[in-house]
């Protein structure tokens, strides 16, 4: 008879009276145990069983009138997932409140996860838009200095071959009126080029500078980023640490994780309030952004609004402003490059030691028509036009994009949190006091899904716990 198990099954509800199946084994052939019906509220999980030997136990049952023994002996336990044990007046409803509140929770933080996962996507984009800002404002800045420092270079040899190769070969040539007279036509054009260039460096004294502008942008969209990189962490953490907390039925947790919770719901509250705003205005200035460029631009730098126009639209209505320079000063470097061949061929015959101050005349010539070139293409109106287009589009699409994604983060969030401060307050109300879990042959059921209470069956008096009973 020792070699007999004891088969007595526990149900977890207090629905009805307890369920005690036992048949004796009759000779050594086991016969099935006879299944009774499940409390209501029993199909909706199925209760995982501890199976514990009860070998020498059995003897000491056989005495009792009406208990049999077993095979084996099942502990039935609550359902792992349902993690918070409800008391002895609610395990009759249906469904329980430990049920809803973890089932609420549990649906609560799907939602979150989906908010953060838009959040970042949202912060992605904001940062890919004023990337593209800082980008453009950064290769405007370059077009800007490039023609600044193509006219000072063109101006300054101009200038250095008046004061030398001509002034030489006035000298050399003094013989000859009608040369001289070349000579010193050839110095009127070149200073009047070089007065005529002066005025294409039209960014030269101007205060705004666009790399202030993109490194104060970058500089408030770096601590931008960083912060909600850190709001969506901590919110992932709130969530994850939420759950622990209900799983290890840790009150101090739980309260601790509600408090953050708190603290993460005022500041996605506040997040959104600045998201709807900064969108608001963004999209009013996106819908019409060439006026309110230009006038600030106007204030800020003192530019005509010909140069504005000409650069900011970009379109065949508005014409060039440095056109009539541009005209004047190739014309003029067209007459002292004829002018210069026209001494080449009269006075090098005659004066030999002309030839080295020509030639030096023609090659910086040669460098500054060069040089022209390279900023009639800068002074186009294209380059620049396409750096303002870039900017609009990397502010008024990628950026205000990743706005609306932040603010639709910032009102699942605030949603998800304020029904978890609803439901968690009463999570830890429900949660059992701190006392050692009744344990079966000496192991204790620490895993926090198995936490559970074991509860006597009031009709077995003879076997308030699993514990051995001597001979």
């Amino acid at each position: 008879m020792s070699s007999l198990l004891l088969h007595v099954a526990v149900q977890p509800s207090s629905v009805g009276p307890p369920m005690l199946a036992a048949r004796y084994l009759r000779g050594g052939a086991a016969a099935a145990p006879r299944r009774l019906p499940a409390p209501p509220g029993a199909q909706r999980f199925r209760a995982p069983r501890t199976r514990i030997p009860a070998g020498p136990v059995a003897g000491g049952g056989l005495g009792r009138p009406g208990l049999r023994p077993e095979p084996h002996f099942h502990c039935c336990l609550p359902h792992p997932f349902l993690l918070l044990p409800a008391p002895r007046a609610a395990r009759g409803q249906e469904p329980s409140a430990r049920g809803r509140l973890c089932h609420l929770e549990l649906h609560c933080c799907p939602s979150r996860r989906t908010g953060i996962g838009i959040g970042f996507y949202g912060n992605s984009e904001t940062s890919d838009g004023v990337s593209q800002l800082s980008s453009a404002l950064l290769h405007a800045n370059h077009t800007l200095t490039a023609i600044d420092h193509l006219v000072l270079e063109m101006v300054e040899r101009l200038d250095e071959a008046v004061r030398t190769e001509l002034t030489t070969l006035e000298e050399v040539l003094t013989q000859r009126t009608e040369l001289v007279a070349a000579t010193r036509g050839a110095r009127r054009q070149a200073e009047a080029v070089a007065q005529q260039l002066q005025g294409l460096a039209f960014w030269q004294e101007v205060p705004l500078s666009p790399v202030q502008v993109a490194e104060d942008v970058s500089f408030v969209e770096e601590y931008r980023w960083l912060a909600y990189v850190l709001l969506l962490l901590l919110e992932l953490l709130v969530c994850l640490f939420t759950l622990l907390g209900l799983a290890k039925q840790s009150k101090w947790l739980v309260i601790v994780m509600t408090v953050m919770s708190l603290l993460v719901l005022v500041l996605s509250w506040g997040s959104m309030g600045l998201e709807a705003a900064t969108a608001v205005g963004l999209s009013d200035f996106c819908s019409s952004p060439d006026t309110y460029i230009l006038n600030l631009t106007r204030e800020e730098t003192g530019l005509g609004s010909d140069i504005l126009n000409y650069y900011f639209l970009c379109n065949q209505a508005v014409s060039n402003p440095f056109q009539q320079r541009l005209t004047l000063s190739q014309r003029a470097l067209a007459n002292i490059h004829s002018q210069l061949q026209g001494l080449e061929r009269e006075a090098v015959p005659q004066f030999p030691s002309a030839q080295e101050p020509l030639l030096s005349l023609e090659e910086t010539l040669n460098v500054t028509e060069g040089n022209f070139h390279q900023l009639v293409a800068l002074l186009h109106c294209r380059g620049l036009h396409k750096d303002y287009g870039a900017a609009l589009r990397g502010l008024c699409e990628d950026a205000l994009e990743g706005l609306l994604y932040l603010l639709l983060f910032s009102l699942l969030s605030a949603g998800a949190l304020a029904t978890a401060l609803c439901s968690l307050p009463r999570a830890w109300a429900l949660f059992p006091p701190r006392n050692p879990s009744a344990s079966c042959s000496g192991s204790h059921l620490s895993e926090p899904f198995l936490h559970a209470r074991l509860e006597p069956v009031p009709h077995l008096r003879s076997f308030p716990s699993c514990r051995r009973r001597p001979h």
